[in-house]
């Protein structure tokens, strides 16, 4: 069975992270998935952003979690990815509606609304002030959708065992992802993660540390890998069973997969 092929905040090789323009285009290209990871405004939205501080991405001093969601809406998250292209008059012309932030309910919409099956994997990010509370809004969103039961196309994924356990009281039939960026962390998290977790290790660990994909294979944990973005880290992927593969250019590996090069 070949690996599902999950957007890494979009198709974010060549596109400005977490906008919708970039999840547009990782669907365009045919992604089976959509990864995002969620923070909470200061008003109690949640919005997919990766870094706690909006420097990176916004060009804002600000943080997420002391900002509403008004204030965010005024920023650009997408000219810091191709900041001369207002420069090229050949490049073509940008919705300016693509490069806003997003919010989860926005991309869940868009998931919701897409005429085949697509599956969302939201991670949420530790540690924040707001802690439990963004886990609490995940699953009454997910509600919302009435994606809060088994066939859910959602799934939630941290490297916050407490938080996963959060997400397991609330919403039972809420597949969960056992993030894991560090091999040493395996032995430990293998003894009390839930027998039908899923574990999320870096594709660099598994590179760095052959035996670790064997033995989460034996663990009988199937395994969501990221971020897969090359030939060779899709190659070892596939030698373990990966079920899916979370990736920065996800048209490049369906590619590899449909021509049948791997």
């Amino acid at each position: 069975m070949r690996p599902q092929v999950v957007a890494h905040r979009g198709a974010s090789h060549d596109n400005a992270e977490h906008t919708l323009g970039a999840y547009v285009a990782a669907l365009d290209a045919g992604a089976e998935g959509l990864e995002c990871d969620v923070r909470m405004t200061a008003d109690g939205h949640l919005v997919c952003v990766h870094d706690r501080s909006l420097r990176r991405t916004a060009s804002h001093h600000g943080t997420v979690s002391t900002m509403e969601l008004a204030e965010l809406a005024e920023l650009d998250f997408a000219s810091w990815k191709n900041p001369w292209s207002e420069l090229d008059d050949e490049a073509p012309e940008r919705d300016r509606e693509h490069g806003k932030v997003l919010t989860l309910r926005k991309l869940l919409e868009v998931v919701a609304d897409y005429d085949r099956r697509i599956e969302v994997a939201i991670e949420t990010k530790h540690p924040t002030r707001y802690g439990g509370l963004v886990e609490k809004r995940v699953v009454e969103l997910l509600r919302d959708f009435r994606w809060d039961e088994p066939g859910t196309p959602a799934r939630v994924m941290s490297f916050s065992y407490t938080a996963l356990q959060r997400v397991e009281r609330l919403a039972p039939g809420v597949p969960l992802v056992m993030l894991v960026d560090k091999a040493q962390y395996w032995p430990m998290l293998r003894r009390v993660i839930g027998k039908d977790w899923i574990v999320g290790p870096g594709i660099d660990e598994l590179t760095e540390h052959p035996r670790l994909g064997h033995r989460i294979t034996r663990s009988g944990h199937a395994m969501h890998v990221w971020t897969v973005n090359t030939r060779s880290q899709l190659e070892l992927c596939v030698e373990l069973g990966v079920r899916a593969v979370i990736s920065d250019r996800p048209a490049y590996l369906l590619e590899l997969l449909d021509q049948g090069d791997v």
